[in-house]
């Protein structure tokens, strides 16, 4: 359903006319999805703020690239600041989650800067010339990104978003990264050196690197400077490879993120503030709740979100999902309630998370089902049981990525390690050694190899 309004409005110093174009993008029972795309027809914009009424009692819920404020049936969205010059003729999107009952009539009129929208120009008058004379005009920017200089992943992508329920790259595409993640950094720090994260850049051609940084089980608590110190030094090794880095804060046990709430703000503060400038860093701001509600896990992400986003406005944040990040399935729930009660921030993922042996038809039907309504991040994913051992589940594994590939969500595996269970890309004692060649892969890790080696497209255009 897509619903069109242009139109014609004159200002005091230029030309105004611009086009908005609505279009419902999905709809499932009290809920909906939209997509609003901007065209300025008249003389360039420095910025821009759309505005609109609802017919029959919408709310939106969650929005993107622009920021959404409404009151009663009246919205005005404005940009994100990275969208805001509008060159004439160009276009800037926007998106948001909404709700609704009874009926979702589209919107036909619809205001940008407080100019109707028709679809046209018009110029006001000249005024009588003066004496004083006229600066040289200030070239217009583009909005869009220049096309890359670079073949690795970030090269290609930048600075990543969320648009819609995709995770798209600088030219506002949807992409799917594909990696895999440390083990904790405290038992196997030898497994993450030069030669293990050249192989994992060029040879597995990774496109993310999750740093699983335990919180208990003798992590973070035990040396916060140390651990923080740690984390950083990997994502500058991320960052010279030219792969994305998830920061990841793994909680596990206790499975209430909150307990750890103020360590939460004092790590994701620090690296937030000295990583904000990177373009390639993720923050995973908790690994697997478990035994907690979703409102549980939401309170705690509404005080850690904008701590990260104070320092790293822009970067893509994953929030971990109730019953082990399974979306509630785990806990004889589903993603229902994460969709009647979203985190209303832009540039958010929900995870989650599965193990091949354990994790079936059910849990891949609600991934279906959660994708066409959240943006979804598979940020740990197993060949194996959800011990982390057991037989490796090749069929299963199977299934799942490609699910995950029609989807285009992005998945990183469980683990790039030498640990002694069969979920490990490595064999043990391979750490200890020099040599990270096929040879010294496990089952696991040879089918995971095989998988991250064949690279999204990842489209410029």
């Amino acid at each position: 359903m897509t619903g069109i309004g242009a139109g014609t409005a004159t200002s005091a110093q230029a030309a105004a006319g611009c086009r908005v174009d609505y279009a419902i993008t999905n709809q499932w029972g009290g809920g909906f999805g939209a997509n609003v795309t901007i065209t300025n027809v008249g003389d360039p914009l420095t910025g821009w703020t759309v505005g609109w009424t609802f017919g029959s009692g919408q709310r939106i819920t969650q929005a993107w690239n622009g920021t959404a404020t409404q009151s009663g049936s009246t919205v005005t969205v404005k940009d994100a600041g990275w969208n805001g010059t509008l060159r004439t003729g160009g276009t800037a999107s926007f998106g948001f989650n909404g709700s609704w009952s009874g009926s979702n009539p589209v919107p036909t009129q619809f205001t940008v800067n407080g100019v109707a929208c028709t679809g046209s120009a018009t110029a006001t008058p000249t005024p009588t010339p003066t004496r004083t004379p006229t600066p040289t005009p200030t070239p217009t920017q583009t909005t869009t990104p220049p096309p890359p200089t670079g073949t690795t992943p970030v090269a290609i992508n930048g600075q990543l978003r969320v648009c819609g329920v995709n995770l798209c790259n600088q030219y506002g595409n949807p992409i799917q990264l594909r990696g895999i993640s440390s083990h904790g950094l405290q038992w196997f720090p030898g497994c993450y050196n030069t030669a293990s994260l050249d192989t994992l850049a060029n040879d597995w051609k990774a496109d993310v690197f999750r740093i699983a940084m335990y919180v208990n089980e003798d992590g973070y608590v035990t040396n916060p400077a140390g651990f923080t110190s740690r984390v950083n030094g990997l994502v500058d090794e991320a960052e010279k490879r030219g792969m994305y880095a998830i920061v990841d804060f793994h909680t596990l046990t206790p499975g209430d993120p909150n307990v750890n709430l103020e360590n939460a703000k004092t790590f994701f503060r620090n690296v937030a503030t000295r990583n904000a400038a990177k373009t390639n860093v993720i923050y995973e701001i908790a690994n697997e709740p478990n035994g907690v509600s979703w409102e549980q896990i939401r309170t705690y992400a509404n005080q850690i979100i904008p701590i990260i986003r104070a320092a790293d406005p822009d970067a893509v944040i994953l929030v971990g999902t109730r019953g082990w990040s399974s979306l509630g399935v785990s806990n004889g729930s589903t993603s229902a309630e994460i969709v009647a009660n979203p985190l209303t921030f832009s540039n958010i993922m929900y995870t989650f998370h599965f193990y091949a042996a354990s994790h079936l038809d059910n849990y891949r039907a609600e991934v279906r089902n959660a994708a066409g309504k959240i943006p979804l991040f598979v940020s740990e994913w197993g060949t194996t049981s959800a011990t982390g051992g057991g037989t490796v589940d090749l069929a299963s594994s199977t299934a799942w990525l490609d699910l995950l590939d029609e989807l285009k969500i992005s998945h990183v595996n469980w683990t790039y390690s030498d640990a002694n269970e069969s979920s490990a890309a490595f064999r043990p004692g391979t750490c200890a050694g020099s040599s990270y060649g096929t040879s010294q892969l496990t089952q696991s890790g040879q089918f995971v190899r095989s998988r991250i080696m064949t690279a999204d497209n990842f489209p410029t255009r």
